[in-house]
C-alpha cells in the first residue's frame, strides 16, 4: 500500500505547493521534495535493479528532470504521478541498456535456479526478486508500480502513458509467468516449463 505522502489529499497539495515553489527556484522546497520520494523511490528502483548505484543514478536523473520541467508541471496529474512517470521513462531506458550489455558480454550468464526450498522469508524474497528479474522491462515495472506502490491501473497508465487495457495486459502476463517461474525456482517444475513471454 502506498504511503500517505504520495497519495492523500493533504500531501497532494503540500506536493503541488513543493513543485510551484521548486519552479521558482526553491533548492529547500526540492529538497523536501527530494527526500519525500527519495526512500520510496530507493526501495522500488532497487527491487528491480539488485543494484543500489543503479537506484541512485535513477533517482538522481529524475529529480534533475524535476528540477529543471517543474514549471511545466500543471497540476493535471497527480504530483506522484508526474514524478513516477519520469522515473519510469528514466528506469525503463537504464534497464534496456543494462540489458544490452549483458547481451553483449558473452561471460554474462543469468544466475541459476535453485532446486532448494526457502529456508527463510528472506529467500522467498530473493525468489520473487529473480522471477520478476526474467520479466520483460514493461511486465516487471507494471508489477511493482501496481504491488509494490499501491498504484491503480488507471494511475499506472498515466505513469507509462500507455492505455489502460495495456497496463491489464501486462499485468496479466506478467501473472502467468511469475505462476510458472516460481514453482521452478522452488524445483518443482523444469526450466522448460517457464515458456515464452511477450
Amino acid at each position: 500500500m502506498a504511503e500517505p505522502t504520495y497519495r492523500g489529499a493533504v500531501g497532494t497539495a503540500r506536493e503541488t505547493d513543493l513543485i510551484a515553489r521548486v519552479a521558482e527556484g526553491d533548492r529547500r522546497a526540492f529538497e523536501e521534495l527530494y527526500n519525500l520520494y527519495h526512500r520510496r523511490m530507493a526501495r522500488f528502483l532497487t527491487r528491480l535493479t539488485h543494484r543500489y548505484d543503479v537506484a541512485e543514478e535513477i533517482i538522481n536523473d529524475t529529480f534533475w528532470v524535476v528540477w529543471r520541467k517543474a514549471r511545466e508541471f500543471r497540476g493535471d496529474s497527480q504530483p506522484s504521478t508526474w514524478i513516477l512517470g519520469i522515473a519510469y521513462r528514466k528506469a525503463r531506458n537504464a534497464f534496456r541498456s543494462a540489458a544490452r550489455l549483458q547481451e553483449k558480454n558473452l561471460a554474462a550468464a543469468p544466475e541459476p535456479l535453485t532446486n532448494d526450498e526457502p529456508a527463510s522469508a528472506e529467500e522467498l524474497r530473493d525468489w520473487l526478486g529473480q522471477a520478476l528479474a526474467q520479466l520483460p522491462v514493461e511486465q516487471r515495472l507494471a508489477v511493482e508500480l501496481c504491488y509494490e506502490l499501491g498504484y491503480s491501473c488507471e494511475e499506472i497508465a498515466a505513469i507509462m502513458n500507455c492505455p489502460v487495457n495495456t497496463v491489464k495486459t501486462r499485468l496479466f502476463h506478467a501473472r502467468a509467468k511469475l505462476q510458472k517461474l516460481l514453482p521452478q525456482l522452488a524445483g518443482t517444475t523444469t526450466p522448460g516449463d517457464a515458456g515464452g513471454g511477450r
